[in-house]
Parts: C-alpha cells; structure tokens; sequence
C-alpha cells in the first residue's frame, strides 16, 4: 500500500524489518478553549454575580458589605483552574463596569472604582486565578495521595489567595478611596476574615464533590497537561 493509500485510510504502515517501530502518538496540550470551557466561564462568571446580591450584610460605616463573593470567587478557580477562572470573574468585571446592576448592592459602572470596597473587586479577580494555579499544582502533587491531604492543602491555597489578593487589595482601596490609615483599615478588613474562613471550606468541599462527580472539569485536564509537559520534556 502506497503512503497516498495510507493517508487516505487513516492507517499507519507496519514498520519493515530493521527498522524501528513508529513512535506512539504524543498527549497534546489543548490551545484552545472549546464550547464546554466558554459555557463554564459563562456559568461561573454568573455564580460570581449572584453571590453578590444574595445576603449583602452591611460591615461598619464604610459600604463594604460581607457577601458570598469569596466563596463564589475561590470556588470558580478551585473547580477551573487559573484560566478559565480569570476569564469568569473577568467577565463578571466587564458586565458590572459596563452597566449590570452585579455588584454589591446591586451597584454598576465605573463608579465603584472611586468606592472603598474598589480594592475588594479586582481582588476577586487575583485571588481566582491564584487559587487555581494552586490548585492544579495540588492536583497534580496529590494524585497518588490522601484526600484529606489534597482537601487541607486546597483550603490552604484558598485562605492564602484571599489573604494576599482580596484582603490585601481591600485594604489598599480602602486607604486610597476611603483615606483610612494602614492600621484603620486593617482593623475595618479583620471583619471579614471569620466568613471567609467558613466560606474557603465551603468552596473546597464543593469544589472536591465537583471533581469527584465531573472529573474532565479539571483532574484529567490537569493530567493531560502534565503528561504533555512529560513528552515534550523528552523530546
């Protein structure tokens, strides 16, 4: 059978004697997102935007209510990963500053950016993609360990996202916008931390039950890439 022929067929020619076998097709990294990833996104871009108009619980004088922001934040990078969970909450961002009443309080526009909670919202945005390059560093390293392990160390990446992004950059839009010394605002931020706490363990719990019933969500894409990185390693 002529190349043409095996081209047309789709087969591969058997290796002649003396020569080496062909070599076994190579995992390929996926460049593209298909429409399973952009109707995540979408999904979790409006999960994000829901939570923060369901029980708005107003903190101090300052406008900076506790929401479900951060549970739904953490939650769409711990289930996505880093990339499709930047595109949701950034989705969430564009909405909002281009009218949608998605903020807290059913606020819109560019207007929050001149708000003390500014710093909250593009720490939403960090902390998403942060806790998912976490977690796929998690998944990959826990593959052959306990779940226990894998669900500490994923609470872990979660509270140190939040702590470094959302609360670092709220206490900066805070003394920016809202003029509160370092200290002011930081005692004005310590409000949050004991929701966030409850909320970074709801979102991992969720996030282990969405990998263990949906494993393509994220576990065997984190592994398809791994085994990719491997091939090319040995290129």
């Amino acid at each position: 059978m002529s190349n043409t022929d095996n081209a047309v067929t789709g087969t591969t020619p058997a290796a002649s004697p003396g020569s080496s076998a062909p070599e076994a097709p190579r995992p390929s990294r996926r460049s593209r997102w298909d429409a399973t990833d952009l109707a995540l996104i979408a999904v979790f871009a409006a999960i994000v935007a829901g939570s923060a108009l369901i029980a708005a619980i107003p903190v101090g004088g300052l406008g900076v209510p506790i929401t479900l922001q951060t549970l739904a934040v953490m939650l769409t990078g711990l289930a996505l990963g880093p990339g499709r969970a930047f595109a949701a909450v950034g989705l969430y961002l564009l909405l909002g500053f281009a009218g949608l009443p998605i903020f807290s309080g059913g606020r819109s526009g560019l207007g929050v950016l001149a708000g003390p909670s500014a710093g909250y919202i593009f720490g939403f945005l960090l902390a998403a993609t942060a806790v998912g390059a976490l977690t796929v560093v998690v998944l990959r390293r826990t593959a052959a360990r306990s779940a226990k392990l894998r669900a500490v160390l994923l609470f872990s990446a979660a509270m140190v996202s939040s702590i470094v992004f959302v609360h670092g950059l709220g206490i900066l839009g805070m003394m920016l916008n809202a003029k509160l010394s370092l200290s002011a605002a930081f005692l004005a931020d310590l409000a949050f931390y004991p929701g966030d706490v409850i909320k970074n363990i709801l979102a991992v719990t969720v996030a282990l039950t969405l990998h263990k019933a949906f494993p393509d969500l994220l576990i065997r894409r984190v592994r398809r890439f791994h085994l990719a990185g491997e091939a090319d390693g040995r290129a």
